[in-house]
């Protein structure tokens, strides 16, 4: 007995893929393909939704990072300003504690000129003085003020005034105290004597 007639052998499966029937001569429906179409309609939909989404987030993403680059920038930008701010700030308090303290040894340093202009600069003081001087010179201390130059009242001040025909302006003839100054900062004018040239003979008319 062969296999096909105990039926332990499956029967050939036939598909009949004409487009006309042929038993009643119409044309078959193309369903199946049509629906084929359809699938790959709705899979190119969703591939174009998927980019168009990749698109957004990428922008959405180009976006933050412009903002968090925009806000680190400022961040920087403030602190900049701040550090030069502090550092400013603290150059000025610097400046003032300085100009403070040598403003008090101003006095000190008027005594140590009158003895020197009286040539009682000697022995151990002497050493001092010019230790004291050199300390004050390099905290920017400076002296300023000398006979014969004009006078400038930002940096002069007068004690005694004249007239002379010495001079043709305003004119320091004497330096009655030096002035000091830290750069360009007076702690205190030169106190001068001031001549002017003398006085236009009053006409007898």
């Amino acid at each position: 007995m062969s296999t096909r007639e105990n039926g332990s052998e499956e029967e050939p499966v036939i598909r009949d893929n004409r487009k006309i029937d042929p038993e009643t001569g119409q044309v078959r429906e193309t369903a199946p393909a049509e629906a084929t179409g359809q699938d790959d309609k709705e899979q190119a939909d969703r591939s174009s939704s998927s980019s168009l989404a990749s698109d957004l987030a990428s922008i959405e993403l180009a976006t933050q990072l412009a903002e968090r680059t925009a806000d680190l920038q400022r961040l920087q930008a403030e602190y900049s300003n701040y550090r030069k701010r502090v550092e400013r700030d603290r150059a000025v308090v610097k400046e003032q504690a300085v100009a403070g303290a040598l403003t008090e040894l101003l006095p000190v340093l008027d005594d140590i000129g009158r003895a020197r202009d009286h040539g009682e600069l000697t022995g151990g003081f002497a050493k001092v003085s010019e230790s004291l001087e050199a300390a004050t010179g390099k905290l920017g201390l400076s002296a300023f003020g000398t006979k014969g130059e004009p006078f400038d009242p930002t940096v002069h001040e007068a004690l005694m005034h004249s007239y002379s025909p010495d001079v043709t302006e305003p004119t320091c003839v004497e330096i009655l105290q030096p002035g000091y100054r830290i750069g360009e900062r007076v702690l205190r004018p030169a106190r001068v004597a001031v001549a002017e040239p003398e006085e236009p003979a009053a006409d007898d008319n």
